[in-house]
């Protein structure tokens, strides 16, 4: 026994100490998970109360890890931060930035999700477990610079989403999301997978940073683009990058996209919609500063084309939607399209825009979804459009609040949306891209015009003719976690637009600069 406790020790403050956040997150999820067998039925909110301390101490942990960075940073200015396990896991200011951003769209999405699986008589228990054990696979994928790291990432995020939507077979529509997002799994899978598998017949590691060094001494001997340009490696890069453009949502790799926000409940797909594209970013941008990077006056045109097809695809897709969780999900892939030109620029301005346009994206997309799911809670299908009308006079403070976070997604002043867009825009500008920079901001006005349409129907007053009365008449009212998570994402939906200063600093720290 005292031997076991000298081998947890040294793990913990040595290698362990990397992947605390993430170990914390899983045993707090099987703490719940046991926990809510000895729960009686009005005792079921302590699973959320152990899921926000299994946040808080994540969180608590990614600042230690943040001091213990910055002190080796200060000793070595050529450190790049935290490694461990055969430098397979990477603890950085890139790590840290995409941890801190899915612990926080974890818990508003448990601050959002208590008073629904109350009113339904749900088990809880389950729900708050599998929200952890995703973002702790979410987190690791973010700290990972080996392949197997990343694909262990892929796989506990990939399981406890799809365990999520199974637990909604019930309810109408929820095989259909869950076998979308089995696909979608098993095609991201696939693809990663023969990219990495064909990367390590080229360099014979597994591990990104060597992948690196070895294009590096490749450049030293003048052969171009460290040997990027040959066929199989193309392929191996191509199988990567459309695993990473998957999880993104990134057209025209978002087939399932629309069903799976369509048929999921409003949380796991606000879930989904959030911490699933932070975490396919966050693995996209790793693989462009260890790999992409080398053979960047090539890839640009892979960065420009998907870019501008996501951005021409959902524009047209989402005008035309009369179902507002499709309409989101053509969002989305907006979005994608908007945060991908930071790589079409290739700057500083670039790369600070697109980790600016993520974190400003997740406040208001959450915030989004958390007023459609309030909606839900009086009984009202929230799919359709024309569920909004009458929203205004049920719920003042809700028509306001969702206002709030459509100006931020369409990219209306004085929101975090038309700074995160006009940092983008300027980016191209810099790089002297002055006709992506004009596509790009035609389709700005585009989207001002599909996320309109669903604040147009929130004014507008209720037919009697299409609304059932009980919806109508029932007022909306917030749980306490609602109103707390809500009001954190109007907050900085706002914040970051009026003051982005601070905002700004955290995203040029993303990237050491």
């Amino acid at each position: 026994m005292i031997s076991f406790l000298h081998i947890l020790r040294a793990f913990l403050s040595g290698d362990g100490a990397l992947i605390l956040p993430e170990m914390e997150l899983v045993l707090f999820a099987v703490g719940i998970l046991v926990v809510d067998r000895w729960l009686a039925a009005n005792e079921k909110h302590w699973n959320a109360a152990l899921a926000l301390g299994g946040a808080a101490f994540s969180a608590f942990t990614l600042y230690v890890q943040h001091g213990k960075m910055a002190a080796l940073r200060a000793a070595n200015q050529d450190s790049p931060g935290l490694l461990g396990f055969h430098q397979g896991v990477l603890v950085d200011a890139f790590s840290l930035f995409f941890a801190a951003l899915l612990l926080a769209a974890t818990v508003l999405i448990i601050l959002l999700s208590v008073r629904l699986l109350e009113n339904n008589e749900e088990k809880p228990g389950a729900y708050y477990a599998l929200l952890l054990l995703a973002c702790a696979g979410m987190m690791l994928i973010a700290s990972a610079v080996d392949v197997l790291a990343v694909l262990l990432g892929l796989q506990l995020m990939a399981l406890s989403c799809y365990l999520l939507l199974r637990r909604a077979q019930s309810e109408t529509g929820g095989e259909i999301a869950q076998r979308a997002y089995a696909a979608l799994w098993a095609c991201s899978s696939v693809a990663l997978v023969l990219g990495f598998l064909l990367l390590y017949g080229n360099f014979h590691t597994t591990n990104l940073g060597r992948m690196a060094a070895t294009l590096d001494a490749r450049l030293d001997k003048g052969i171009a683009f460290g040997g990027l340009t040959e066929w199989h490696v193309v392929l191996a890069l191509s199988l990567t990058a459309a695993g990473a453009f998957l999880l993104s949502e990134a057209a025209p790799l978002h087939w399932f996209a629309p069903g799976i926000y369509e048929c999921s409940p409003v949380p796991v797909a606000g879930f989904l919609s959030t911490a699933g594209k932070v975490a396919g970013f966050a693995l996209l941008l790793r693989l462009f500063s260890f790999v992409f990077l080398f053979a960047q006056q090539k890839w640009i045109y892979v960065w420009g084309a998907v870019a501008i097809v996501s951005l021409l695809w959902a524009s047209v897709a989402a005008l035309g939607q009369a179902n507002v969780m499709r309409l989101l999900a053509y969002g989305a892939v907006a979005h994608t399209g908007f945060i991908l030109l930071g790589l079409v620029a290739t700057n500083e301005t670039g790369f600070n825009g697109m980790a600016y346009y993520i974190g400003s994206y997740v406040f208001a997309t959450l915030g989004a979804f958390g007023v459609l799911l309030v909606l839900q809670q009086r009984g009202a299908a929230v799919s359709p459009l024309a569920e909004l009308d009458g929203l205004s006079r049920s719920s003042p403070a809700a028509v306001w609040l969702l206002l709030i976070f459509l100006l931020a997604l369409a990219g209306i002043p004085p929101t975090t949306g038309f700074m995160a867009r006009y940092y983008m825009v300027k980016a191209l500008l810099t790089a002297g891209h002055p006709g992506i920079a004009a596509f790009a901001v035609l389709c700005a006005l585009t989207s001002s015009v599909y996320y309109g349409r669903v604040a147009a129907h929130a004014f507008r007053k209720p037919n009697e003719a299409q609304t059932p009365e009980a919806a109508a008449t029932v007022p909306l009212t917030f749980s306490n976690g609602q109103t707390v998570a809500l009001t954190a994402a109007a907050f900085v939906s706002l914040a970051a637009g009026l003051y982005p200063a601070p905002f700004l600093r955290m995203a040029s720290y993303v990237f050491g600069q």
